[in-house]
């Protein structure tokens, strides 16, 4: 499973330049863990950082003027950091695999002549075989939608008249597309065809409980999507294909919920699907309409981490939200023993201002963000706070640290 080792912001919003882990212009840096949660006070820039993630996403999924356009962001000018008037841009570093040499994919968006956001920049390099040292050679490389690729599974191992033959001048008709988008579905570039799938492969949770409350078309689903409204889908699915995986996630949300004893999905005569709790406390059962948004959520996230084919990259935004305290600490464990780094394990991305779930986790794994006196925000990596690293050695909990102010920049 591909792996995330480091992620770059500038311009955005709040997130004027921040970096998370490794790039390959700063190798310094530690790579990011399998399963990463950043914190921070209200405002410090949390919900930027994931929607930061989020866009990029959107911006293959849909367009880059669609992306900015969402409600939620109100276009590109409000998405800008105020004060530059340079380019919004992202740097994403990963390995498709363990052992694999990293690539960078680099993405600069700004206005055109006309206001418009378009794809000013758009670049995808990797270390030739044996090269340990030096620049990157870059794949695909896109001015405002013109510029070169390199064919071939080899292209990037080309040296001399080789490399001449490899390449292909490129001109892209829309600027508004991401060219990984186009250039990803042909044959002849898998390279970029496995980065586009990776990139469309993430998970960002927008999960809320009324969505799974919602009752839909009877019809197994492989996978959840982000609102949680076919949750009952995913149920039927698993009941049929993975019985004893389904069995084992009813076990554990046993242990952490008391009481229930039994999740199904019933198809009702008019071809809908309703998820049935079984409560050992009541003869009869109840339905998800009836069910705390907690017992939703903890069973919508344990459900999403035991997708048998899981997504590659999972970001939820504060997961604690409507959770009882106790109840956190055992999330947080479950999320990081999916998130192992291993063959078909997704990444996880959290952020949460839950000192409750932040008791579960090592220095290395959690990131403070920050608002400064400009107003744009800074992040650090906890385990580089060398006070904060000997007292959790000493066996005390990072959030008992974390509310008790030893994590604050002063």
């Amino acid at each position: 499973m591909a792996l995330i080792e480091g992620f770059r912001v500038r311009n955005y919003r709040a997130l004027r330049d921040v970096t998370l882990g490794k790039l390959s212009t700063q190798q310094q840096g530690e790579p990011l863990t399998p399963f990463t949660v950043v914190i921070g006070k209200n405002g410090a820039g949390k919900s930027t950082l994931f929607d930061a993630f989020g866009f990029v996403a959107d911006c293959l999924s849909t367009d880059v003027e669609t992306a900015c356009d969402d409600k939620q962001r109100g276009g590109f000018e409000r998405m800008r950091s105020l004060g530059t008037s340079e380019p919004i841009q992202f740097e994403i570093y990963y390995r498709e695999a363990k052992g694999e040499r990293p690539i960078t994919y680099e993405l600069a968006i700004n206005l055109d002549g006309s206001g418009r956001p378009f794809v000013q920049s758009e670049v995808l390099k990797q270390r030739r075989k044996l090269q340990k040292f030096g620049r990157p050679f870059p794949f695909l490389r896109l001015d405002h939608g013109k510029g070169k690729v390199w064919a071939g599974e080899e292209a990037v191992e080309a040296v001399d008249s080789e490399e001449d033959s490899a390449q292909e001048e490129v001109e892209l008709t829309d600027l508004r597309q991401l060219g990984i988008a186009t250039l990803g579905t042909l044959k002849e570039h898998p390279r970029i065809k496995r980065f586009r799938d990776f990139l469309k492969g993430w998970y960002l949770s927008y999960f809320h409980p009324d969505a799974a409350r919602s009752i839909p078309s009877a019809g197994a689903q492989r996978h959840l999507n982000i609102h949680g409204d076919n949750i009952g889908n995913v149920v039927q699915y698993m009941e049929r294909e993975h019985k004893e995986r389904f069995k084992s996630i009813l076990e554990r949300i046993a242990r952490k919920i008391p009481g229930i004893q039994g999740i199904r999905a019933i198809v009702t005569e008019d071809k809908r699907v309703l998820l049935q709790f079984n409560d050992g406390a009541f003869s009869d059962p109840f339905y998800a309409g009836q069910m705390s948004d907690g017992t939703l959520k903890i069973f919508a996230y344990l459900l999403l981490m035991e997708d048998p084919e899981p997504p590659p990259f999972i970001c939820i935004e504060e997961p604690e939200n409507g959770l009882y305290h106790g109840l956190l600490d055992s999330l947080a464990r479950e999320l990081r023993s999916h998130a192992t780094g291993k063959k078909n394990a997704p990444q996880v991305f959290v952020t949460t201002h839950q000192p409750h779930f932040v008791d579960a986790l090592s220095p290395r794994e959690v990131w403070i963000l920050e608002k400064g006196a400009d107003g744009f925000s800074t992040i650090r990596r906890v385990s580089d706070l060398a006070l904060v690293q000997s007292l959790v050695n000493e066996g005390l909990p990072l959030g008992g640290l974390w509310y008790s102010d030893y994590l604050d920049a002063s």
